[in-house]
């Protein structure tokens, strides 16, 4: 997510930053090296401590402005072989450096990011003759750390488990989901962590028996609370040819320790060296709006591998896909099933009459996307195998490249140029691996032929190889590699069921969007589920939650559905501010669109890339306030959430230019609004604001606001 500042105009704006670019100061602690060592933060509000035990086992811990926040924790590997790289280690050397920079992201949130550490890398071996290093980083907004396998006689390392601890200082509160090798998709709870195992074995959480977890086992990235007010989250930092980590909680001493995903083998990691694990992180804060502020996990990933970001751009789109969810139309041509795909004649097959991707439903949707604006437009189910694919475990499903009968690509894509935009791509691998890589050159090929730029894939189902999950090695190698080809083909990709981020982003910035959570596409979400995504999954980066629903009772275009969408319509508008990506949809139908043309003007003008953002209030998954400046101009726009209780709120426009009259347009929940019982009530109100002025916020319950400041 990162380039390289090549005009003077970036220059001069990062002079005015005071920008500079330190070279690390390295320096050597040789004469107490196997003492216990302190690394500070650059203000000194965060300290690490390190040490070795009597047993000779790493050991770490950590402070936040005096509190003990991560107590002594101890570190290593049980291997498969039956020996532990984990006691009985000499520290051989400890080398310091510090680093304080600025880069510039391709896009993001703000329109640059200042990585300032202090760091520490401890070389050790172990009583067999193992050499593994310890490299720590301290910011002042948290602390993380790697293991380093430098090359070595030991060319290869079989990882059972990684014995990383996470000693919580007490009985901190905590929003959590179930850990689980195979999705994010749940709501999150809220409870101490001596209550996890209570919530869990209420809830009956399957994935306890099918995984091997404890009931205690919980996803990163984990969001807590202390008794004394500080806000902490754990997570990892550049997932690179390693199992995702979970963890796993001792409820009884409060200690979590690493739960890596496991594969086919009964080895969870096999690593060569030299090698690099993903970074640990803690990240800590005063006040929750600085865990939502903070860049410590971009800042741990390497930067930008590709040369050229010219053809990346944050985008605007629409879809055939809300039609589907809500069982209007189908992703089906036929309601044939049990099929050879190979040898099936789709030319004979009798249509069913729902299908939604064709030919003319799409040609409606490109006309609507065009006229108000959008860059592109998504179609779902416009190849063939929809009929046989869910569930079968099949090797051979999609092929990636043949289109229905009613569906005519090319016909379509020249449409949509004509018009202004580009289709966006569809890959939905079924959960087989082996096939999509088998197909993906040829698929790719494809989109550059037709001139697709971006593709959504999928990995709904269990992972093919058999033995192999959604966040094992192996399939995170490959999430990793599709990413890598697609950049070679210029195409972005936004890959949903796929592991959750990592902060990745920053060193394949084709990367621009991932699902990995709970997302529109269920439809009885409670509020509070969207104001603690933003500390929780969209830490690593940024989501497709697809947001933008106007029309909250689905029978009004699926008769006898009772399913509804459990928001305000001025919340709906809220999320394009408070859950930031570069790829953010136009969620619902044309139709219900236009109903209401003036709150989709909103939809409409917001940015999808900024130049400023601030976190103005905020508590997890209570409700968020942000505002963020458009990049390239002088407009504002700020969006506010809330829980199933509301929130009133004084906004205090201390963030605009002293110089400048804005016309603010505010686009607020009804005063009798109310996600259950009126959500689709909305006012739109127009006043001339200035700096220091206050605007008195009323969000629903389960409501918003959101305003445009221009």
């Amino acid at each position: 997510m990162q380039k390289i500042i090549t005009n003077f105009t970036t220059y001069i704006i990062l002079m005015n930053k005071l920008l500079y670019i330190a070279a690390p100061a390295v320096f050597m602690l040789a004469s107490c090296a196997g003492g216990p060592q302190e690394l500070s933060s650059p203000s000194g509000n965060i300290k690490l401590n390190f040490r070795l035990t009597d047993a000779g086992q790493p050991e770490y811990s950590v402070t936040f402005d005096g509190e003990e926040i991560v107590c002594p924790s101890t570190m290593g590997f049980e291997l498969v072989n039956g020996e532990n790289i984990a006691q009985g280690f000499k520290v051989d050397k400890v080398t310091r450096t510090s680093s304080d920079s600025y880069w510039v992201p391709v896009w993001g949130e703000n329109d640059s990011i200042r990585d300032n550490y202090n760091a520490m890398t401890v070389a050790m071996t172990d009583k067999s003759g193992v050499k593994m290093d310890i490299e720590f980083r301290v910011f002042d907004d948290g602390a993380a750390f790697r293991y380093i396998f430098p090359e070595q006689a030991t060319k290869t390392i079989e990882i059972k488990e990684e014995l990383s601890e996470f000693a919580m200082g007490g009985d901190y509160t905590a929003w959590w989901i179930p850990g689980d090798y195979d999705t994010q998709e749940y709501e999150y709870n809220r409870s101490k962590l001596s209550e996890i195992r209570s919530f869990s074995e209420a809830s009956k959480i399957e994935n306890v028996a099918q995984t091997g977890f404890s009931p205690t086992g919980v996803q990163t990235s984990l969001m807590l609370k202390t008794p004394s007010g500080k806000y902490l989250n754990l997570h990892e930092a550049a997932l690179v040819d390693y199992p995702a980590m979970h963890l796993n909680l001792n409820d009884t001493t409060m200690v979590f320790t690493s739960w890596l995903t496991p594969g086919r083998g009964e080895a969870k990691a096999v690593v060569n060296t030299p090698f690099k694990t993903p970074w640990r992180v803690i990240m800590a804060s005063e006040k929750a709006t600085g865990i939502l502020a903070t860049d410590i996990i971009y800042n741990l990933n390497e930067p930008n591998a590709l040369e050229d970001v010219s053809w990346i751009h944050p985008t605007k789109y629409m879809g055939v896909w809300w039609e589907m969810i809500t069982g209007k139309t189908s992703w089906s041509y036929t309601d044939a099933h049990d099929f050879d795909l190979a040898t099936f004649d789709y030319s004979k097959a009798k249509p069913n009459g729902t299908h939604g991707a064709t030919t003319e439903n799409v040609k409606r949707y490109i006309d609507f996307a065009a006229e108000n604006g959008f860059d592109e437009l998504l179609i779902e189910g416009w190849n063939v195998g929809w009929e046989d694919w869910f569930g079968k475990e099949k090797d051979y499903v999609f092929d990636f490249v043949t289109p229905y009968p009613d569906f005519d690509i090319e016909e379509l894509n020249n449409y949509a140029h004509s018009k202004g935009i580009k289709l966006m791509m569809h890959h939905e691998t079924s959960g087989s691996i082996p096939n999509y890589e088998k197909h993906m050159d040829a698929a790719y090929d494809l989109m550059n032929k037709y001139g697709y730029d971006a593709v959504k894939s999928g990995y709904v189902g269990h992972i093919l190889p058999k033995g192999e999950t959604h966040y094992s090695q192996w399939t995170n190698n490959h999430y990793l590699n599709a990413i890598k080809k697609a950049a070679e083909k210029k195409i972005m990709v936004n890959a949903h069921e796929a592991v959750r981020p990592t902060g990745l982003a920053r060193t394949y910035p084709n990367l621009v969007g991932n699902e990995s959570a709970m997302g529109t596409e269920y439809r009885n979400m409670k509020p509070s589920h969207e104001a603690i995504l933003p500390f929780t999954r969209l830490k690593g980066g940024p989501m497709d939650f697809t947001p933008g629903i106007f029309t909250m009772d689905l029978s009004e275009f699926v008769p006898g559905s009772k399913e509804r969408k459990l928001a305000t319509v001025a919340n709906q508008l809220a999320l394009y501010v408070t859950m930031y990506s570069p790829l953010q949809m136009a969620a619902d139908l044309p139709e219900n669109y236009a109903k209401k043309m003036d709150a989709f003007k909103f939809i409409k003008d917001v940015p999808v890339d900024w130049s400023k953002t601030i976190y103005i209030d905020a508590e997890p998954a209570e409700y968020i306030i942000a505002a963020r400046k458009a990049k390239g101009g002088d407009s504002w726009w700020v969006g506010g959430i809330a829980d199933e209780k509301g929130k009133d709120y004084d906004l205090k426009l201390d963030f605009l230019d002293p110089d400048r009259v804005y016309t603010a347009t505010i686009y607020a929940d009804a005063p009798d609004a109310h996600y259950l019982t009126n959500p689709e009530a909305y006012v739109i109100t127009t006043t001339e604001v200035r700096k220091g002025d206050t605007i008195p916020l009323r969000m629903a319950p389960g409501g918003g606001v959101a305003i445009s400041i221009e």
